[in-house]
């Protein structure tokens, strides 16, 4: 049985049932089946169906919102953003995925040489609650409109975000089976990965889940593109804009409620500005109104599960304990649903949780250093490299520093970390590989073929 619980009151909602095994592989033969007939589709024929999708998503964005609201507690005008997001990223491939996957011609010994770009089939996703509509279309967009057919294995939490999506895309005029939703739990993923049916595996999720699928397609030699965890280092000069500077890494740190994967997490300010960045950057949190995410004004809404509520706060006392210092928040309370305040902790050592893990919630951690030259090594100085911010007034040093000097596959001068249809979007090291969005997303699951003519 799969539950949905409100995350803002802690009331069950509706229960769904789980997939058999046998079931799963049913619609897996059965998506696998209508592949045969979608590859060979036009791309305006594709595009026509994904420009309808893109005008459903519009059309019913109120209640997609109050479905994220309800189920992952998301505030419900962040909500209307993302559904506006997803209908973007569909017109954009619409409208672009021809042009990336037309035929490149290249100089050989051959009469004629090029490279083509076909599909692969089959693609199972696995997806996060966070950004429950968002994670998934900007995966399904380029995978369809590249011929290629899917599979949604969707956090447990949102189910019926999970379904939603199944159904928008069949009203789109989608043809049958091209794109399936399977309500199941993470205990039947290995054995879907090894279906010979499946040919590429995308996970968006935290790093522990991301080594884990990668195994299991490792094993049975499928592609894959991870998009795992972030511990986001944003760099604050002495010659930044403060006010901006302020505003841009609020906004990222309590985003989402504090829940994604690019929020800004560590704050590394040079000494000499440090007193003046945490002053103001008190004030700025502690005037975020904490509340119902249903109801216009709240700022931060609950946190999506209550475990995931209780592992933010041992982090946080455990980095207090530490030695970090506790500015403003960090106390659960005394109210139902799963929330936790705006907390800032600063003075943080290397030792703390705050330092050098993933803090999946609204706690920012700011990090004092001497120079520039300290401020790289601490922003660095983790296993994650999924994006990074420096804010600084002299654009070309800060330019230089986001291209050359920072490891992360994100990174912004004066703005806070985030996705775009048209530029690509992942990490390195401990935050996965492979890009989403853009041309490079699009190129990930299809075959590049070299078609040589003597």
């Amino acid at each position: 049985m799969i539950q949905v619980i409100n995350p803002a009151t802690g009331e069950h909602l509706r229960t769904y049932d789980e997939l058999s095994p046998e079931k799963v592989s049913e619609i897996i033969d059965d998506v696998n089946e209508a592949w045969y007939s979608w590859k060979e589709v036009s791309f305006d024929e594709r595009a026509a169906h994904m420009m309808e999708l893109s005008r459903l998503i519009k059309k019913d964005k109120e209640r997609l919102a109050r479905l994220m609201t309800e189920e992952m507690g998301k505030v419900y005008s962040q909500g209307i953003s993302e559904a506006e997001k997803c209908a973007w990223v569909c017109e954009y491939y619409a409208q672009n995925a021809q042009e990336f996957l037309k035929n490149e011609p290249k100089e050989s010994d051959a009469s004629n040489s090029y490279v083509a770009f076909r599909p692969l089939g089959l693609v199972l996703a696995i997806m996060p609650w966070n950004f429950p509509f968002w994670q998934v279309m900007r995966f399904a967009a380029p995978a369809l409109m590249a011929g290629n057919v899917g599979i949604l294995k969707h956090a447990s939490n949102v189910p019926g975000c999970a379904a939603a999506i199944e159904e928008l895309i069949k009203r789109a005029g989608f043809p049958e089976n091209v794109f399936r939703n399977l309500h199941v739990g993470s205990d039947q993923i290995e054995d879907i990965i090894a279906n010979e049916k499946v040919k590429a595996v995308t996970l968006t999720g935290s790093t522990p889940a991301g080594k884990s699928v990668a195994a299991y397609a490792g094993k049975n030699l499928k592609k894959t593109v991870l998009e795992l965890g972030g511990s986001d280092p944003y760099i604050i000069l002495e010659d930044a804009d403060l006010d901006l500077a302020i505003e841009k890494c609020v906004t990222s740190r309590l985003i989402n409620n504090g829940q994604s994967c690019i929020a800004a997490k560590r704050f590394i300010v040079v000494e000499s500005i440090a007193d003046e960045f945490e002053k103001r950057m008190v004030e700025a949190m502690e005037a975020k109104n904490m509340g119902d995410p249903e109801l216009e004004g709240t700022d931060l809404g609950p946190m999506s599960r209550k475990d995931l509520r209780e592992e933010l706060h041992e982090q946080v006392k455990e980095s207090v304990e530490k030695g970090a210092k506790l500015l403003l928040g960090g106390e659960i309370p005394e109210s139902d649903g799963f929330f936790y305040p705006a907390t800032i902790l600063t003075n943080v050592p290397k030792a703390a949780p705050a330092y050098s893990q993933e803090l999946f919630g609204p706690v920012a951690s700011i990090i004092r250093v001497q120079d520039l030259e300290k401020a790289i090594e601490v922003a660095n100085d983790t296993e994650f490299g999924l994006g990074a911010g420096i804010f600084t007034k002299d654009e070309e040093k800060g330019r230089e520093i986001a291209e050359t000097r920072l490891e992360a596959g994100c990174c912004f001068v004066n703005d806070f970390v985030k996705s775009d249809p048209r530029l690509p979007f992942g990490g390195i090291k401990g935050s996965g590989y492979g890009r989403e969005l853009s041309s490079f997303g699009i190129r990930e699951f299809v075959n590049t073929k070299t078609v040589y003519v003597a």
